[in-house]
């Protein structure tokens, strides 16, 4: 994928850009959590304001609002009652989100050594815990076994003999689902689609690869096959892309049965979209569930097979809504890009260090005044609020109406950042992480503290020296 220097439509001066809502339609619901309110003197979450938020635990900042979030999971646990939902951590992880998930009966969708052992320490039991992974270690993988996770999700021949190996020797048997790839291409971003033929993950059901893989693990003493899996991507709001992949799904089962395999277990993935901008329109959980449920009975019913049990892996549409950023604003300055045209450019004291999916996937966000109310009838302007990086695609929100007298030393509250930027955050241009806040009945509690520069050098061994 081919794009300017500085971010795909960069260089569009802002006569080019798309329409952009007026500051204060910004603070459209659907967008924010569910206890965000506005008044005179900005943002309140659950009782907590923005600006109070910032004086103690300082900017930028990640908060999330634990009832919005409980609440996401809850519906889930009752849209897939008699299913299995396995929370997927890497949209966000942290010891208490990960108890909260539990609490509202949720288990937890683990890919890494780090993600296991938090999850463990929020007190998960190895029947509420799933591991995925494309190339699991093998020390991953026996932690996994002495963790007695539920299931493994096999991504390779290799890894199959590896994880037969690893429960050999200790004397387990290894429930496995198999991850299919399914071939559907989902209606998202060309690095968030999971399904298609040619990327890393699972085996091709076209190809042969997935019932080789599959007859590989029944063949096994030491591996039990559970089922299958698939994951068609994430982001995605058109629902067909699920019933293709469910119909594709049946029609395995059902070549699997005529060999005698049963497939007790389906594990259709995560990936239903939520709204990032006020005009987003996702499919709820509720319709979407009753979809999917119905779909697998009705295509296992035509085939003559029993249905088997449905396992779900939600991670965005429940951490996203309810988390958003905070930031500072550092410098407002007008840029002339041609034709007697200026652009306008907050800067904030964050960026692409805590939000990379603007840069990486050419990402929209919603972003509203936090320390003040913007209202109809505001002197507004379109700005581009941007980080405090040294790269020019250090883009947070590419188009956004701010109130005209925006000035440095305000606040700014970009909405749905939840999922997939405090987990895919980094350490750029050696800036700490930002601290991650849940909000709840007018308190606020640290989930993960604010990284210091003494944390980043304690890392640096030359400083021992």
């Amino acid at each position: 994928m081919s794009a300017h220097p500085a971010g795909p439509r960069s260089a569009n001066p802002p006569a080019a850009a798309a329409p952009v809502p007026p500051a204060h339609t910004a603070h459209a619901e659907s967008v924010w959590p569910a206890n965000a309110q506005w008044d005179d003197h900005g943002l309140t979450i659950a009782g907590v304001r923005a600006s109070d938020l910032v004086r103690e635990h300082g900017s930028p900042l990640f908060v999330i609002d634990e009832q919005d979030a409980r609440a996401r999971a809850r519906a889930y646990a009752t849209a897939y009652a008699g299913c299995d939902v396995f929370y997927a951590a890497k949209a966000f992880l942290s010891v208490d989100f990960a108890r909260w998930m539990l609490a509202e009966g949720l288990g937890i969708d683990v890919c890494t050594l780090g993600e296991l052992r938090c999850a463990l320490a929020a007190g998960a039991s190895g029947d509420r815990l799933l591991m995925h992974g494309n190339n699991k270690s093998a020390e991953e993988l026996a932690a996994a076994v002495e963790a007695n996770v539920r299931f493994i999700v096999v991504d390779s021949l290799q890894e199959c003999s590896r994880l037969a190996e690893l429960a050999s020797q200790r004397g387990v048997i290894a429930e496995v689902l198999v991850r299919v790839t399914v071939g559907v291409e989902a209606h998202t971003h060309e690095f968030i689609a999971t399904a298609h033929e040619d990327q890393k993950f699972g085996f091709s059901l076209a190809s042969g690869a997935a019932r080789a893989a599959v007859d590989t693990v029944v063949a096994s003493p030491h591996l039990r096959f559970a089922g299958l899996h698939s994951h068609i991507g994430s982001q995605i709001f058109d629902e067909q892309g699920f019933l293709v992949a469910v119909a594709r799904l049946i029609a395995f089962c059902r070549e699997l049965g005529d060999a005698g395999i049963s497939v007790a277990n389906l594990n259709l993935g995560g990936g239903a979209g939520i709204s990032y901008l006020p005009s987003d329109d996702p499919v709820s959980i509720a319709d979407l569930a009753t979809r999917l449920r119905g779909a697998v009975s009705q295509d296992c019913a035509a085939a003559g097979l029993p249905a088997p049990r449905i396992i779900v892996e939600p991670g965005r549409s429940i951490a996203g809504p309810a988390g958003i950023t905070l930031y500072t604003v550092g410098t407002v300055k007008d840029v002339v890009v041609g034709h007697d045209l200026a652009r306008t450019y907050v800067s904030v004291d964050g960026g692409m260090s805590d939000n990379i999916r603007t840069s990486l996937y050419d990402a929209d966000y919603t972003v509203a005044h936090a320390s003040r109310r913007a209202a109809a009838g505001d002197e507004q302007r379109l700005a581009r609020i941007v980080g405090r990086h040294c790269e020019s695609g250090d883009i947070v929100v590419r188009d956004a109406h701010v109130l005209a007298d925006i000035s440095p030393g305000e606040l700014l509250a970009v909405a749905a950042t939840g999922a997939y930027c405090r987990s895919m955050s980094s350490n750029y241009n050696h800036t700490p992480r930002p601290a991650v806040v849940a909000v709840r009945a007018g308190t606020s509690t640290v989930l993960i503290r604010r990284e210091s520069l003494d944390d980043l050098l304690a890392l640096d061994e030359g400083m021992l020296r």
